[in-house]
């Protein structure tokens, strides 16, 4: 089914409940995980999808709306695992925040694959993002990228349950025009197409930590991008990574969290923000 932020419409009554159970639980110490964005220069757009829509139930009061108004927000790691995804882990762990991570089997981090196993146990959700995230293979053609999916799901399923793996972001996002040069310009509606048949759910971002960009930004500079991409929105699907040369991610994490929660804002899954939302 087709998850992109653009198409979000969330029932305020019905998140606010299901909130007041996540925090009870979060009493209890419950803490969860995420991942992922796009290479500079690659042809994708910085923030595929852009628009949360934001309603409150037609039966709902005024004083009802306004209280059950949530600011959510949905910390997303991409084209880990490596050696900074304990770091992130153990941080996410201190702030009990839960994050989502959308995972690669490269050569580069295949030793660090087993630390998927740790991120599900403690309670973050794992999805999948590709094996190679080679755009040159993957987006040849159709077939390409399932046999990318289907390797990348045979590279992890040692560690963690693939058959309860449903949820997937295409590299570079749904509206990248990188992919074009190798699979035409109807390649990424291809795609989607196919996702939504075969059972998948896909989701974009909407704010961008550019950490993965070019340019080596600093802890400083990923809170500043992270801040003004999240400028006015309620509800925020944020783009980080947790690869072997994010040692500035690790670094800016606890100050992104202390912001967001500085604004009201509380966390979850990708996974459990689409179980919270009411319809289809």
């Amino acid at each position: 089914m087709k998850r992109t932020p653009d198409k979000l419409a969330w029932k305020r009554w019905g998140l606010g409940l299901w909130f007041g159970a996540v925090c009870a639980l979060s009493l209890c110490g419950w803490g969860l995980l995420a991942g992922g964005l796009p290479q500079a220069g690659a042809g994708e757009t910085a923030i595929p999808n852009d628009v949360f829509a934001v309603q409150a139930p037609a039966d709902a009061g005024d004083d009802a709306a306004e209280a059950m108004m949530l600011k959510i927000a949905c910390l997303t790691f991409d084209d880990g695992p490596s050696p900074n995804t304990r770091p992130i882990l153990d941080i996410l762990a201190d702030r009990d925040v839960p994050a989502t991570f959308f995972v690669v089997a490269q050569e580069v981090n295949r030793d660090y694959l087993p630390l998927l196993a740790d991120i599900q146990a403690e309670g973050h959700q794992v999805a999948l993002h590709s094996a190679t995230h080679k755009y040159s293979q993957i987006y040849a053609g159709s077939e390409a990228f399932w046999l990318d999916i289907k390797a990348l799901r045979q590279a992890i399923s040692p560690y963690v349950d693939v058959e309860n793996i449903h949820w997937l972001r295409f590299p570079g996002g749904s509206t990248n025009t990188v992919s074009h040069k190798y699979g035409g310009s109807g390649i990424m509606q291809q795609l989607i197409r196919e996702a939504e048949e075969k059972g998948y759910e896909w989701i974009d971002w909407n704010v961008s930590a550019e950490d993965a960009a070019g340019g080596d930004p600093d802890a400083d500079q990923i809170l500043a991008n992270i801040r003004r991409d999240a400028e006015g929105r309620d509800l925020c699907v944020v783009l980080m990574h947790d690869t072997a040369k994010t040692d500035a991610t690790v670094e800016a994490l606890p100050a992104v969290i202390d912001w967001f929660r500085g604004q009201g804002y509380h966390f979850c899954t990708v996974e459990q923000m689409y179980e919270a939302r009411d319809g289809g």
